[in-house]
């Protein structure tokens, strides 16, 4: 059946996607003119719910911004599952110097981690996929979901599950831009890809004091420093060291004055951890090694650990269908094994519902500069729209070749 669906399809997807291209890079580029922060796109949702309108779909409004669009067949009438495919809609509050036309109009706001491509990717695949139910060509269903504040922890795909997003979703796919790798290629892995990452603060208070007589009060800045050195490392030792549980600090703030012991400090980190289980005890193992680390200063403490994102854990099985739809699409040597970050991705929410995989594309031109995202002058080669919306439309019509059960 795989083979079916690949000889039958893979020619006809490459050639429909490529007459939207022009299109799907000018709607990109609209986006990147007008970046929305999370959970205020409403602009951009307005954009893709009329392209997709104008296509003779139906999409649906989520409450606030984002919307869910499904396409073909549902699962009950053909006995086989219903993919999802998932785009991020937000920008960054971030300053663009991409230099280009379309520089962003917005002051301070970007599209800096490539989500406007995502956006285009998912209505180019869509549009596609659309043309093959119109001619019941379609054989099983397909969800487009074009989801809020991916940026903001713990993430609106939450918002977007509690919706029904996710309501009969079988498997779910996504694509997120990597400027380390040239077009034309994918990156993809099986198992966690992606960290789970939470905002952590300890605030420390004491009466305060003159630094001739630290001995009468409590030394809050001494105290944030053992708690800046020490607590990293005990969670590296009560944790196991394969999970990649990472602790960095990135604000500290106490004090004005060289020769006072002020009343209150704190020091924000993020708590980073790319195995499910390790992540769960994380939060339990930082409380108590704060505690017992200030405990001998007679300062009080207070923790604040925020639950983010729970790290992306590709399916093996999902993963080999991206594999298999890649090298369909771009070529054998098309895809290659991506290294596993530290950064969240609330991707991850989707993966508590459903078997799925966010895979790597490739936005590098070759032989041109490697940016950087969540930077004012990220940039990225445009034909990766058009290897995007092929692999994404071939993977849906793979996944959903597959019946249930």
């Amino acid at each position: 059946m795989l083979e079916a669906a690949r000889t039958v399809t893979v020619d006809h997807l490459a050639a429909r996607v490529d007459s939207y291209l022009d299109e799907l890079i000018a709607i990109r580029r609209d986006l990147h003119a007008h970046p929305e922060v999370g959970r205020t796109e409403r602009r951009t949702t307005d954009v893709v719910a009329a392209r997709l309108r104008e296509a003779g779909l139906e999409p649906r409004l989520l409450p606030g911004t984002g919307l869910v669009c499904d396409i073909g067949p549902g699962p009950v009438a053909t006995g086989r599952r219903r993919i999802m495919l998932r785009a991020d809609l937000d920008a960054l509050p971030v300053t663009d110097s991409c230099g280009e036309p379309w520089e962003s109009t917005i002051p301070g706001v970007a599209h800096a981690c490539g989500h406007d491509v995502h956006t285009a990717v998912v209505l180019g695949a869509g549009l596609v996929l659309g043309e093959l139910a119109a001619q019941d060509r379609l054989t099983t269903g397909v969800r487009l979901l074009f989801q809020a504040a991916e940026e903001i922890q713990p993430g609106g795909a939450i918002d977007a599950i509690t919706a029904g997003a996710m309501d009969g979703v079988a498997q779910v796919f996504a694509l997120h831009c990597d400027p380390k790798l040239d077009v034309g290629r994918i990156g993809s892995r099986i198992g966690p890809i992606t960290s789970a990452s939470d905002p952590v603060s300890v605030i420390l208070t004491a009466s305060g004091g003159h630094t001739s007589r630290p001995h009468l009060t409590g030394d809050v800045v001494f105290a944030l420093g053992q708690v800046i050195t020490q607590v990293p490392a005990v969670l590296g030792r009560r944790l196991d060291p394969r999970s990649g549980v990472n602790l960095t600090w990135g604000a500290v703030h106490a004090g004005t004055a060289s020769n006072a012991i002020p009343a209150s400090g704190t020091v924000r980190g993020t708590l980073r951890c790319l195995e499910a289980r390790a992540w769960e005890d994380a939060g339990r193992v930082l409380r108590e090694a704060v505690e017992h680390v200030v405990a001998p200063y007679g300062v009080e403490v207070e923790i604040q650990h925020q639950r983010g994102v729970p790290p992306v854990d590709n399916d093996a099985a999902a993963t080999r269908l991206f594999d298999i739809a890649a090298r369909d699409v771009l070529g054998p040597a098309a895809v290659h094994l991506t290294e596993q970050s530290l950064g969240g991705e609330d991707f991850a929410w989707l993966l508590t519902r459903a078997p799925g995989a966010m895979a790597r594309l490739g936005t590098r031109t070759p032989g041109g500069r490697t940016y950087d995202i969540h930077q004012g002058d990220f940039s990225v080669d445009e034909e990766a729209i058009g290897v995007g919306a092929k692999v994404l439309s071939h993977v849906a019509l793979l996944a959903g070749n597959i019946p249930n059960g």
